[in-house]
């Protein structure tokens, strides 16, 4: 198998952190280009009927924190002396990341296992486990260090 391209789903936790950690090393390693994604969630939320949610300037604000925050890791991919791109998308986050591994032709996604617990881990799921079970490529999910677990 050879890895030329890899997808590291990032939502600026310490587990994505220690995964983009991970998949640059690998990276290196192999040569491999990689694309960094930040799903913004459009999962759809229970709103009472006839209410409307409006933006605002609020989310022009939280997008161009990403932005910079996605560029800030950007940089870190040229700077270990890759080819790198990002994408920042809206949609739900498991099927985003299958799709744009689909459609960018992925042959390997590097992600952390972060995100829900508790009971809403257990309504909705892991973003990790439903991309482990429904991804065109492997998958290799980073669990970090105890500092990480403690962050």
């Amino acid at each position: 198998m050879r890895l030329q391209h890899i997808l590291v789903p990032f939502d600026f936790s310490p587990y994505a952190e220690q995964a983009l950690e991970d998949a640059l090393g690998l990276a290196q390693t192999l040569q491999a280009r990689l694309t960094l994604l930040h799903v913004i969630d459009t999962t759809p939320l229970g709103v009472a009927e006839g209410t409307t949610l409006h933006a605002s300037s609020y989310w022009q604000e939280l997008e161009t924190g990403i932005t910079e925050g996605m560029e800030e890791r950007l940089t870190r991919v040229y700077e270990a002396g890759l080819q790198g791109e990002m994408v920042i998308a809206e949609g739900v986050p498991f099927q985003t990341i299958i799709d744009t591994a689909r459609d960018k032709h992925v042959d390997l996604i590097v992600m952390g296992t972060h995100g829900r617990t508790g009971l809403t881990h257990v309504l909705m799921g892991s973003v990790a486990e439903k991309v482990v079970r429904l991804a065109p490529c492997p998958v290799l999910v980073t669990r970090g260090s105890a500092e990480t677990s403690a962050a």
